[in-house]
């Protein structure tokens, strides 16, 4: 499979695309503070009615988020870690458990309705990345050691392996070696190699599944996001608003949009079948995890946003409201 290219799909002219057309137009971000240092990961539960974030400030939080209205945000704080916490992600079939992973080599299970750790788990290495399986039997965490472990939720039965891991179908992206900007497509529980997708030029940082199950995207240090179809294993087209390495992406509920973000100080959300952008979404500093609402169209996104100062602001944003 050949590498993406910006030569794939030209960028159509910014003409050809009515402003109008865009149902992002007219609206705007709020703005939440309660971490003490910088956001990094930010995540919905399967409902969309919580929004969990993680920060540098060592602590998780839960945020209760009511679309449509402006009543009180409630939050709770969840303290244990001893080290940032740089990744989260909820379990897919209940909207009460969240885990997490830091640095300071733990996996947490979280209860949020008590803010409690119900599951604990120290693994061989700083943990940066966290999956769970579509049915949430298993949770896949990548270290910066390039190990991945699988932990079986129901029994944490721990099995490692060694490369990066993000995704439903089992996908790794790779960012180093020999296989550079590749995605490697592998068979579970069996792990047995499916196929390699040479699917950048530069390393994978990013990846995400359309909740429809027709495509993934990939989005890598080559400052593209290409997207695949999942049966097929064939690039279909690529994103290239970005001008620097992807950091991170997300499907809207639909799949109809994604959202992708990186250095560059703002969010791209392009339609997904024509490869068009139909709206961006300015930032004052890089974006380090976005990601949408399953439910409705509403955007998190958390960045490396500093005070007057140079001190980290600790605030997310969601994107989508019709009122600042």
């Amino acid at each position: 499979m050949e590498a993406a290219s910006r030569k794939d799909t030209p960028t159509p002219p910014a003409t050809v695309a009515k402003a109008a057309t865009s149902p992002f137009k007219n609206l705007h971000s709020r703005e939440y503070l309660g971490h003490k240092k910088k956001v990094h990961s930010v995540a919905w539960n399967c409902i969309g009615t919580k929004l969990a974030s993680g920060s540098v400030d060592q602590t998780a939080r839960i945020w209760h988020i009511e679309p449509h209205g402006h009543s009180k945000v409630k939050e709770v704080e969840l303290r244990g870690h001893m080290d940032s916490v740089d990744q989260l992600c909820w379990d897919p079939k209940h909207a009460d458990l969240l885990a997490t992973a830091s640095g300071d080599r733990t996996v947490r299970v979280w209860d949020a309705r008590s803010g409690k750790c119900s599951q604990q788990i120290e693994l061989s290495g700083e943990n940066i990345n966290i999956a769970y399986k579509h049915d949430g039997t298993f949770i896949a965490v990548g270290n910066r050691d390039d190990e991945v472990t699988i932990l079986d939720v129901r029994k944490f039965d721990v099995n490692e392996l060694a490369w990066n891991l993000l995704g439903d179908m089992f996908f790794l992206t790779t960012g180093f070696g020999e296989k550079n900007g590749c995605v490697e497509v592998l068979a579970f529980p069996s792990l047995k190699p499916i196929d390699t997708l040479i699917a950048h030029t530069a390393g994978c940082y990013c990846i995400a599944i359309d909740p429809k199950g027709r495509y993934f995207a990939v989005g890598s240090a080559d400052s593209l996001v290409s997207l695949w179809d999942i049966r097929e294993l064939l690039c279909v087209r690529t994103f290239t608003k970005l001008e620097w390495p992807v950091r991170t992406i997300s499907f809207n509920y639909t799949g109809e949009y994604i959202a992708s973000a990186s250095e560059d100080l703002l969010i791209d959300i392009s339609n997904v079948e024509t490869g068009r952008s139909v709206h961006q979404i300015p930032c004052k500093a890089a974006t380090n995890s976005v990601e949408w609402n399953p439910r409705y169209n509403l955007l998190a996104y958390a960045g490396d946003d500093k005070n007057k100062y140079q001190a980290d602001e600790g605030v997310f944003r969601i994107f989508g409201f019709e009122s600042p």
